[in-house]
């Protein structure tokens, strides 16, 4: 699949300033893959290493964290050397590896030739600990599920971006580009742009094999709630989580935290709330008083809606029939706009890089490469 994030990475492969790369997002929105594919394109060699569950890498960072000797560890390690400038290095869910990561500000300073990438969960890397994170020492970028425009790419399309890149916006688009776009639409409304859920649709077309892939992507989600989170708050995670689809689908217009259990009111769950967002898997969208600038100071942050991070674990999660959208049935149309308002904002944190509200403090903050 074509990401538009290959672009920034071989500007940052290119910038003689550069520092480690930290490329962050949900799990399973292809951060791995597009990392060895870039790997793959821009370097004569990839040596990837991936922390989780392996102590014997994990002992290459023990003791002190002089740098020539980690490389020359991790060469004997993989049976290869590493070559400054030419191979570059991947750390795989380095969150699992707290010397791992202190170990990129010693990257950094004292050998600022070897290429380092690394993919991390947002969760666990929000969870790393301050003593373990390089801060200042490494630069960040987001991987987030595919936009529409990458979806339509992984479908062949490529032809068709170019067609719409060329339209002045002011301009109604081609009755036959707007049908061949409208069913394009109501295809990513079912299928989302989860990457393996996409290469899954592509690949077959079975709307229960589809299913199946959305299904084992949220159920890893809650495994990640269950590692994470604090003792007792699991529960109120997974009551948060799984009240998104009915809340939006009613007309209140915001989030009602007594709506979520019973008897539970906003401190009760707003912890739970806030790693939801810490994890990205959820936006909240302030009700905004005035349409004036900055829009931070007329917002109203007690009334706000949720949404998912991407559509069609909405759809999934909110037990929406595809043939309903497929098809246009009636049924839909109550649950279409939330869909709809849902798809339009995750187009535009693509669009812009930018999320509704600034992340929790816990979080990691979005810099340039």
């Amino acid at each position: 699949m074509e990401r538009n994030l290959t672009g920034q990475l071989a500007a940052w492969k290119d910038n003689p300033g550069k520092k480690p790369l930290i490329l962050k997002g949900v799990r399973q929105c292809g951060k791995t893959w597009l990392l060895k594919e870039f790997g793959e394109k821009y370097y004569d060699d990839t040596a990837y290493f991936n922390f989780e569950g392996n102590d014997p890498l994990h002992a290459r960072f023990d003791g002190d964290l002089d740098v020539r000797r980690i490389i020359t560890e991790l060469g004997v390690y993989r049976k290869k050397n590493i070559e400054p400038g030419k191979t570059l290095i991947i750390f795989d869910e380095i969150q699992f590896c707290g010397r791992a990561l202190s170990s990129l500000k010693y990257f950094c300073e004292n050998a600022p030739e070897y290429h380092i990438t690394c993919a991390g969960s947002l969760l666990g890397l929000a969870l790393s600990g301050a003593s373990s994170f390089p801060v200042g020492k490494v630069d960040f970028l987001t991987l987030r599920p595919l936009s529409f425009y990458e979806f339509l790419l992984a479908n062949g399309e490529g032809l068709l971006c170019k067609h719409l890149e060329q339209f002045p916006l002011e301009e109604p688009v081609p009755e036959l580009f707007a049908d061949m776009l409208e069913l394009y639409v109501r295809t990513y409304y079912i299928t989302g742009g989860m990457p393996e859920a996409v290469a899954n649709w592509i690949a077959n077309h079975d709307i229960e094999k589809l299913e199946a892939v959305h299904h084992k992507i949220l159920e890893s989600y809650e495994l990640d709630f269950a590692k994470h989170a604090p003792t007792g708050e699991f529960p109120r995670l997974e009551a948060v989580w799984h009240s998104i689809p009915a809340q939006l689908a009613k007309e209140n217009s915001k989030f009602i935290f007594s709506q979520v259990k019973k008897g539970k009111r906003a401190k009760d769950l707003e912890d739970a709330l806030e790693w939801l967002l810490s994890a990205g898997l959820v936006y909240r969208v302030a009700k905004v008083e005035k349409p004036f600038m900055p829009l931070s100071s007329y917002a109203d942050q007690s009334f706000f809606k949720l949404y998912m991070a991407d559509t069609g674990l909405l759809r999934t999660m909110a037990a929406l029939p595809a043939e309903a959208i497929l098809e246009q049935i009636d049924i839909y149309k109550e649950f279409k706009g939330a869909l709809t308002e849902n798809y339009v904002l995750t187009e535009l944190v693509n669009l812009y890089n930018e999320t509704p509200v600034p992340w929790p403090p816990s979080a990691l903050p979005e810099t340039p490469a």
